[in-house]
């Protein structure tokens, strides 16, 4: 952490036309797009500059906990805990804690950078997460894409919950999701309540209008959907993809074997813009994973470490 670090803090990585502007604050993922040879740019993670000019959770990093902890309650080794509920569509926590700290910058270079931060049980367990973490988050720009990669350390003296999630939002250049078309690669997603907390029930996609194994149009279905069972192919990753035929453009979400679960948001409830692009967030644990660890939550040992990464490329069809 340096004080010179604000939520305006950011840094340009870049590699031919490729550009990604990364930020210390919160490890963020703000824009990542082409410049064209005309000057002009095409995003393809639809983002920001200026940490005020942030729209529905864009580019943020989500740990220890992704998604919701229904009305903030968990039990873990014996222990109830309560987390804060700021959650503002109901009493759950939400996203963890680490994309309002400024982090530390390491190791940069003109198209990779890597963050940290750390999490004490001290300063944390009033917060509902009495676990110590040291946590790294890393971008790279080459010429396969751009590469986000992450680690953390349990360096407490007792096994740690830990879930990881990362929420960019995507775009292939269409005035709203409605007339892009996406491939999700999950044959289940989870039963939400009326608060966005899970039930308990995973649901089969398999023949609904939830199936996205095969690549469709979105039309005006509202997504805010945590999908799970994910289809992988021969080296274990799982693509979530997003293209327009008559932008002739497509996106492609690698994700390895480290995440399990991916919640797909068409923004409906972003103000003043509403399903301009569709978040598709990579994570290592579902929805409410605390109370449900069957569905990927880590237990992270003292002294272990929890690695895994996803890839973003975007190509012509």
């Amino acid at each position: 952490m340096t004080s010179e670090t604000t939520p305006d803090t950011e840094i340009a990585l870049a590699c031919g036309q490729q550009r990604a502007l990364v930020s210390p604050w919160g490890a963020a993922l703000r824009r990542y797009y082409l410049l064209e040879g005309n000057g002009s740019e095409t995003d393809i993670v639809w983002g920001y500059a200026g940490g005020a000019r942030k729209k529905g959770g864009q580019g943020d990093v989500l740990i220890p906990f992704p998604g919701r902890v229904a009305a903030g309650r968990y039990a873990f080794d014996g222990r109830q805990l309560q987390l804060e509920q700021n959650d503002k569509e109901g009493p759950n926590a939400i996203h963890g804690f680490v994309r309002s700290l400024p982090w530390t910058t390491h190791e940069v270079d003109s198209n990779s950078v890597a963050f940290e931060v750390r999490l004490d049980a001290e300063s944390y367990a009033p917060r509902g997460y009495p676990f110590s973490l040291a946590v790294r988050v890393a971008y790279r720009v080459d010429t396969q894409g751009l590469t986000c990669s992450f680690a953390v350390r349990n360096v407490g003296h007792e096994a740690a919950p830990v879930g990881v999630g990362f929420h960019p939002y995507f775009t292939v250049g269409t005035a709203l999701v409605d007339e892009a078309e996406a491939r999700i690669p999950a044959s289940g997603y989870l039963e939400f309540n009326d608060r966005l907390a899970p039930t308990g029930k995973v649901l089969d996609a398999n023949g609904t209008e939830w199936d996205f194994r095969e690549c469709r149009r979105i039309g005006n279905l509202r997504f805010n959907h945590c999908y799970v069972g994910l289809e992988r192919d021969a080296d274990g990753m799982a693509t979530a993809s997003l293209q327009h035929q008559d932008t002739g453009r497509r996106i492609d979400v690698v994700m390895d074997r480290s995440f399990s679960a991916i919640v797909v948001y068409t923004g409906d409830a972003i103000v003043d813009a509403p399903r301009r692009a569709l978040a598709i967030e990579p994570m290592t644990c579902a929805t409410d994973a605390f109370n449900h660890p069957e569905w990927g939550l880590k237990r992270l040992q003292p002294d272990e470490t929890f690695t895994g990464r996803y890839r973003v490329m975007h190509r012509l069809l």
